[in-house]
């Protein structure tokens, strides 16, 4: 696309920098001057119109026609005219004219009819920050076909993007439903290619310190289970990146108890002798890694960093496992770096991280691992950016049943609690707020409290702004019969004796996260139950959400709830949004431009 400076403050002033970004920008309405034979009563309209008589009052005027193209008589009013508008019309001449027609009772009237000369065209109507035939004309003159050949988009598609911009025959909109299926696909293909090409721009290559040449039989056959299959194809998947001359970026995503911990695991043993370094987002889930890892990585020398811990030589461990404090120690030479619910550390702390694991222009391998599982579709796009390997399935069915239950349902609620903790098992109750609020219907933390503490002994209360919620969680864990909490346990220390977790206000959370809570029980095989509390009479997204327990599954069905007015955030951190891509819908496109972009 060439480009004088005019031309580039245009682009500038759209928000656009290609071709594409062009294209991109759809006319929201046509106006179509053409001549039909039928008449379209409530809509825009051309007639060819030869004046009978003209009635002039103070208010109006008010013109007889009569209209070739239908073979039909009608009126045009002009209320309140100007003027000038008096002069517009001569009877008995003919005129081209443009305006909204309603009929009624078999009387037609077109109102503040516009004269036209270009009749025979259809106009496209944008919205943006330049004026309509400026922005046309700025269309004709970039928005051509050897431009979008030269971007790369195959030919089918340039023809219907044109046909949207320069419609011909046939306009491909309709004022209810916008443009037709055929010509949305063509956008839908257009934007997420401009996407994944940029994305592929930022893939970045570097060279390993190190290539890892060990492998984890030996480690795999010491364990006191089988792996499950999709935990070894991600042992796989990574033991390929270790063996090239490129520093591996993989992020591997796995539901709550799909057994992430031993594909970390495994990693540490394939870099050995290296060494590697793995990050946690809390305290908590920095020692569990660490206890597990001494369990079942005995013979590597394994140390636990926190702002607790004491200041050691960390150059005589073999795998250190730590929280953001890692980031202010000084580190050894470190050959694979990994993360743990990397969304929960910002951008920053990340790259320092890998800042730290960095030689020059060499870096250490990099894996990062979350436990929110994403649309197929949404991983399909995001491996454009970085490797991506999904465990989708647990290595044990977990047995929970799931109830939406309402007011009337409390007193059967409240039996199922004391049964459970006469039993020795753990509830947990989540409240939507800590305070009380005018805003919502249901009680808050503060205004709960006192009624489980009156019932119940050992009720333990934490939140998102408690300074010693970590505290109150290890005591609950150890001592307590009931959790009330914000949604700050999403994530978080693991409760072998919790059987029961009831969600106050459940249709305000996403499905993701009402997923997290649920997977909090039932971790060492418990019979678990979920009990979803609702004000709602009825909501088809809950009750879809108790037939399954499949973190990818769920992740589907928040899509499918939410598409109609939230189409999905970019992949990438900064938030851009999708205007077309549908991730619940849109697999076929991504695998074709995938396949078209060779990546």
């Amino acid at each position: 696309m060439r480009l004088d400076k005019e031309d580039e403050a245009r682009l500038k002033k759209l928000g656009a920098s290609s071709c594409i970004d062009l294209a991109l920008i759809v006319p929201h309405t046509y106006e179509d001057l053409r001549l039909h034979a039928n008449l379209q009563a409530g809509a825009a309209q051309l007639i060819d119109a030869t004046v009978n008589s003209i009635v002039k009052t103070p208010h109006s005027i008010k013109i007889n026609l009569y209209v070739h193209n239908f073979s039909h008589s009608l009126e045009a009013v002009i209320f309140k005219p100007k003027p000038y508008m008096s002069k517009q019309f001569v009877q008995g001449e003919r005129y081209f004219l443009y305006g909204v027609i309603n009929c009624s009772g078999g009387h037609c009237i077109i109102t503040h009819p516009k004269k036209i000369t270009n009749a025979g065209i259809v106009t496209p109507r944008y919205k943006t920050a330049l004026r309509n035939d400026t922005m046309m004309r700025f269309m004709q003159k970039h928005l051509t076909w050897e431009n979008l050949r030269d971007e790369g988009i195959k030919e089918e598609y340039i023809e219907k993007i044109l046909d949207v911009h320069f419609p011909k025959a046939v306009i491909p909109y309709r004022s209810k439903t916008g443009l037709l299926k055929e010509y949305i696909d063509s956008f839908k293909y257009l934007e997420l290619y401009d996407n994944l090409k940029r994305l592929t721009k930022k893939k970045r290559h570097f060279p390993c310190k190190h290539k890892f040449l060990s492998d984890y039989d030996k480690w795999q056959e010491s364990l006191p289970f089988v792996l499950t299959d999709e935990q070894l194809s991600a042992i796989e998947d990574i033991k390929e990146d270790f063996s090239k001359d490129v520093a591996a970026k993989r992020m591997i995503v796995g539901d709550v108890g799909s057994g992430k911990t031993m594909v970390m695991f495994a990693s540490v043993m394939m870099a050995r002798p290296y060494k590697a370094v793995l990050m946690a987002p809390t305290t908590l889930l920095a020692n569990q890694l660490y206890e597990e890892a001494l369990k079942f990585l005995p013979d590597l020398k394994t140390v636990l960093v926190t702002n607790k811990t004491s200041k050691v030589d960390l150059g005589e461990y073999d795998f250190i496992v730590g929280t953001h404090a890692l980031l202010y120690r000084e580190l050894p030479d470190i050959s694979l770096v990994m993360i743990d619910e990397q969304h929960r550390f910002g951008t920053a702390q990340r790259s320092l991280l890998d800042k730290l694991a960095s030689e020059g222009e060499s870096r250490a391998h990099v894996l990062q691992f979350s436990a929110t599982p994403i649309p197929r579709t949404q991983a399909m796009i995001q491996s454009a950016h970085i490797d991506v390997s999904l465990i989708i399935k647990t290595p044990f069915k977990k047995d929970i049943t799931t109830h939406v239950i309402g007011k009337n349902d409390f007193s059967k609620l409240l039996e199922h609690i004391k049964e459970e903790t006469t039993q020795g098992r753990q509830v947990l109750l989540v409240y939507p707020l800590v305070e009380e609020s005018e805003a919502f219907n249901y009680q808050s933390i503060n205004e709960a409290r006192s009624y489980w503490e009156d019932k119940f002994d050992n009720v333990y209360v934490t939140h998102g702004k408690d300074k010693e919620k970590e505290k109150v969680l290890l005591d609950f864990r150890d001592n307590g019969d009931i959790l009330i909490a914000t949604t700050v346990v999403e994530v978080g220390i693991s409760l072998p004796r919790l059987s029961t977790v009831v969600i106050v206000g459940a249709e305000r959370l996403g499905l993701s996260t009402l997923h997290q809570l649920r997977g909090r029980v039932s971790r060492t095989g418990l019979k678990g139950y979920c009990y979803l509390f609702t004000y709602q009479s009825k909501s088809e997204r809950l009750k879809q959400f108790c037939t399954t327990q499949n973190g990818f599954d769920i992740a589907e069905l928040d899509l499918k709830f939410r598409k109609s007015g939230d189409l999905l955030k970019g992949v990438n951190q900064s938030g851009s949004e999708f205007k077309w891509i549908d991730f619940s819908e849109d697999e076929e496109i991504v695998k074709e431009v995938k396949k078209d972009l060779n990546i």
